[in-house]
């Protein structure tokens, strides 16, 4: 599939790194964003045709909320299976994915066994960062950690290469501020610090976390508050790339050498922000539902020409 704006002068940059989002819309256009410029590339139909994609490629899930039951969607575990599926069609299998939180709705033993299970069978590797729904057992996150925090530090941040690329997981969902904002903390932040001193500025950087890194929208919690510390640290990068959830939108945005993705859920929409009185599970026809859910792969490119990632966020 071509791609657009790929210049190895761009910015002075002698090895650039892109980031294109592909958006399978409700409309049924792809879309291509480089450069932080959209431009339609084709139908599903004809992107589906085209030859798949070679390289390295990893997959962005969030915000499962297995146990969730409510008007919104009846059956959180049955459009998780039907992504999953998707998974297990998939022409090139990806190396991993990751899921960037609420893996469950209440932090129950049962959910999570669920959610093991149903993601089990895609024969993939997992990495995982808690959202606030995961860490609401007695013991405030214990649950969580058993299962998934084996080699992290803290509450469950870490960091690992694949491939060239630097992958930091963090974790801004405990001890949530005023008005429910994320929160990285000082002793995470001193880690990441550590971690980034050793890698050079052409390293490119993808970072997860649950809430967004930057605040989208401050009334609703959308945001991480010290986020902007985590976000200096990562300034000298040639290329950034954030992935984020909780908001259960598509929220795109390119800065400078930082891309910033929030995906949509597997379990359930939310509205626009300010568009309703609060956040929180949105009520939608039946036959639209599914339109209103995704997941999102990523490609790394390499070759002859600069390093690219492609994002792919299927909906529906």
């Amino acid at each position: 599939m071509a791609k657009k704006g790929l210049d190895d002068q761009e910015k002075g940059l002698g090895r650039r790194e892109v980031l294109e989002c592909m958006v399978w819309a409700g409309t049924g256009v792809l879309w291509t964003i480089s450069g932080g410029v959209p431009h339609s590339i084709g139908l599903i139909g004809e992107a589906a045709a085209a030859e798949p994609a070679t390289g390295f490629t990893f997959l962005q899930m969030s915000d499962s909320h297995i146990g969730f039951d409510k008007a919104a969607n009846p059956d959180a575990l049955g459009t998780l299976r039907e992504a999953v599926a998707k998974v297990k069609a998939m022409p090139t299998k990806p190396a991993f994915i990751i899921h960037t939180g609420d893996i469950t709705h209440l932090s129950k033993a049962a959910e999570f066994d669920n959610a093991d299970k149903v993601f089990g069978e895609t024969g993939v590797q997992m990495h995982w960062v808690p959202g606030e729904h995961d860490i609401i057992d007695e013991d405030r996150g214990k649950a969580y950690l058993d299962r998934y925090g084996k080699g992290s530090k803290g509450a469950g941040w870490y960091s690992f290469d694949d491939h060239g690329v630097h992958f930091i997981g963090l974790v801004n969902v405990v001890d949530l501020k005023g008005g429910g904002l994320g929160n990285l903390g000082a002793e995470q932040l001193a880690w990441l610090e550590a971690d980034l001193k050793g890698k050079s500025n052409s390293t490119p950087i993808v970072v997860f976390a649950h809430i967004p890194m930057q605040i989208l929208y401050k009334e609703w919690g959308w945001g991480t508050e010290d986020g902007g510390r985590a976000l200096d640290l990562l300034k000298r990068f040639g290329s950034v790339t954030i992935l984020n959830g909780h908001i259960h939108q598509l929220a795109q945005k390119v800065e400078g050498n930082m891309t910033f993705h929030t995906a949509l859920s597997t379990a359930f929409p939310q509205p626009a922000p300010g568009s309703a009185p609060s956040p929180g599970p949105m009520l939608v026809p039946a036959d639209q539902l599914r339109s209103k859910l995704g997941l999102s792969t990523v490609t790394v490119l390499q070759g002859n020409k600069p390093l690219a990632f492609i994002d792919n966020t299927l909906a529906g």
